[in-house]
């Protein structure tokens, strides 16, 4: 079991791993590991191609040596001449030069050796003893150690001269030239094939950015759906992008139809329960009695109840539709002129800090019921001023979500730490002599949780009651405007 849950978990770690690369990141990383396989495969090919050509061509050049030599005992049979002047090249009269032949009758008693002046008093080694298998005509070639224990490529054949004996003839060379030759083959391979993979691994960057440019242009349009810079999905895309865009056209039409149906549901049942509870109220009112005093007191509840759940239920449907963007100064600016008439008799004051413009991602009502809740809540405790600020988090990345806070704070008496959750919840009232339902601080904090923000209540450095609104906002920030 315990390797079980073992292996259910490195296979979910692998999938986490896996989904979190991107197409593009899938697709460049395949192709360049197999663009650096193939030319792996290819160098080591073509490396083990041309050492068996260097090997050959080194071989041709000893065998003119050793036809040399075989032509001379065949001609000359025991008087041959083994003058190393016969084979022009020098190399074979200085000592332990690298460069060697030897001449070996094999059909008499004591083995007669002839060699080059190179070899000075040492022999070479015979392929056939340590296992070089002999090839067309009898010719052998291979490597063995020379008499400074250089590494010799050799090569020898027997010869049958019939009366006149039988020769092993050997040529041996110092290999430094063909590994001189390989090596120099290899670092240009080297250099090459890597300029090579560079070039294939730019050039499929240059192909993913071009064959996925209609992904980007898609995943635009939707962000500046999300954004509230645009309603559909605009531009020409590529044939297989394009009915992936016109569904999804189609999906954001149905959902704006889905919204406005819902919108005017829930209007349609406000008008509808509007007029008969307005009428009971008036007729309780009218009345006179205990009865008719409760009737208007629970059709006042009622009414408020009602109120409530209605706008709880519109900003749900908005919420959870694709929403438009709303800048927040106008809003904000507006409530601040209107609440500056509204308490002017008492000489309270509005001030408002937004260093930058932001903008809210989701419905102006929303956001004016929202902002005039809290303002209005300022205004009622407040002895002489509202401060209202307004500070954006915009996100560090695209996979994030951007926010702002609207923070709103009074020089009131405040709140105690402990009434503060209380003050949130639905109709409840901690001052009677003040107006109001009790919905307001609620209904603010249901409609930020909707559009995944928060409210809190804490303590003010005047003393008051600050408020702290965390609200959704669009990826970039809008232009500053001109006043």
């Amino acid at each position: 079991m315990a390797l079980a849950s073992k292996d259910r978990s490195a296979g979910d770690a692998r999938t986490l791993t896996t989904q979190k690369i991107s197409i593009a990141g899938r697709l460049f990383l395949s192709a360049a590991i197999l663009s650096f396989a193939i030319l792996f495969a290819a160098g080591v090919l073509l490396s083990t191609v041309y050492e068996h050509a260097a090997e050959r061509n080194f071989d041709e050049r000893l065998g003119v040596y050793l036809r040399a030599l075989v032509a001379d005992i065949a001609v000359s049979g025991e008087n041959a001449r083994m003058d190393p002047d016969e084979l022009n090249d020098p190399e074979f009269a200085l000592p332990l030069s690298g460069w060697y032949w030897q001449i070996t009758r094999l059909d008499a008693g004591k083995p007669d050796i002839r060699s080059s002046r190179s070899l000075f008093a040492a022999r070479l080694p015979r392929l056939a003893d340590i296992g070089v298998p002999a090839g067309l005509g009898g010719a052998r070639k291979g490597y063995a150690k020379g008499p400074d224990d250089r590494r010799l490529r050799i090569v020898e054949r027997t010869i049958d001269t019939g009366d006149d004996g039988v020769y092993l003839v050997q040529v041996a060379a110092k290999t430094d030239e063909i590994e001189t030759a390989i090596n120099r083959f290899e670092i240009y391979l080297i250099v090459t094939f890597i300029l090579l993979g560079l070039a294939l691994v730019a050039s499929s960057v240059l192909q993913l950015r071009y064959g996925l440019a209609p992904l980007r242009q898609l995943q635009e349009g939707v962000a500046a759906i999300r954004r509230g810079e645009s309603e559909t999905i605009a531009g020409a895309f590529s044939p297989d992008i394009a009915p992936l865009a016109g569904e999804l056209n189609l999906l954001i039409g149905a959902n704006r139809a889905v919204v406005e149906r819902a919108r005017t549901q829930v209007g349609n049942l406000a008008h509808a329960l509007k007029t008969p509870l307005s009428v009971i109220i008036n007729e309780a009112a009218a009345a006179s009695g205990p009865l008719a005093a409760k009737v208007e007191e629970q059709a006042a509840i009622m009414r408020d109840q009602v109120a409530y759940y209605l706008d709880r239920a519109r900003a749900a449907v908005r919420a959870g539709a694709v929403t438009s963007a709303t800048d927040v100064e106008p809003v904000v600016r507006s409530f601040i002129g209107a609440f500056e008439k509204i308490y002017a008799e008492r000489a309270i004051s509005f001030a408002l800090d937004m260093p930058q413009p932001v903008r809210f991602l989701g419905e102006r009502q929303d956001l004016e019921e929202m902002i005039g809740n809290l303002a209005d809540n300022g205004g009622k405790w407040a002895k002489s001023a509202v401060a209202v600020a307004v500070f954006p988090e915009f996100a560090q990345t695209e996979a994030e979500r951007s926010f702002f806070r609207v923070i709103i704070e009074d020089d009131g008496p405040g709140l105690a730490p402990e009434m503060r959750e209380a003050a949130l919840a639905r109709g409840r009232r901690l001052d009677e002599t003040k107006p109001g339902s009790g919905l307001g601080l609620s209904i603010v904090a249901d409609l930020a949780a909707m559009y995944g923000g928060d409210l809190s209540l804490v303590g003010s450095a005047t003393g008051g009651l600050r408020a702290e609104l965390r609200l959704p906002a669009t990826p970039n920030p809008p232009s500053p405007t001109r006043s």
